[in-house]
């Protein structure tokens, strides 16, 4: 099955995948079942912080940008939003995964922001100037008063 792995990965899925079913437990290719499934529970905090940084920039660029506002980034907000919900909703433990990416996701967002609209990285705040439930609350979009 090793060989498998290597060769051919969907292969090797549907192959253990049956094997799980069927109660083969010795000819499952342990190692890398287990390789996969902590590579899952990386994949879905990854997930997470990539809309969370998604999100930032948007309500970033909202904020700083005011003249700028358009309909695409307000679906860019609504969705990342979602997408963290969904994750969650899907694993429940990761409900403050949010709350402890806030400010490194919050770094990405502001280079990012810095690089897409000209402005300059130390016009936006060093720390995430936003609590993790107004960054996640749907109702929620910052002002440029705020600024």
């Amino acid at each position: 099955m090793s060989a498998t792995y290597k060769a051919d990965f969907n292969l090797w899925i549907e192959q253990t995948t049956q094997l799980l079913r069927s109660h083969r437990w010795h000819e499952v290719d342990v190692e890398h079942l287990i390789e996969e499934v902590e590579g899952l529970g990386k994949s879905e905090r990854r997930g997470i912080a990539s809309q969370l940084t998604r999100l930032l920039l948007h309500l970033l660029k909202w904020q700083y940008q005011p003249q700028r506002r358009s309909d695409s980034w307000l679906d860019s907000i609504t969705d990342s939003r979602t997408q963290i919900e969904l994750a969650i909703e899907d694993s429940p433990s990761l409900k403050s995964y949010p709350t402890e990416q806030l400010e490194e996701s919050y770094q990405r967002a502001r280079r990012q922001a810095a690089k897409q609209t000209g402005i300059l990285l130390s016009v936006f705040p060093e720390e995430c100037p936003y609590s993790v439930e107004l960054v996640l609350d749907e109702d929620w979009l910052p002002e440029a008063s705020d600024i």
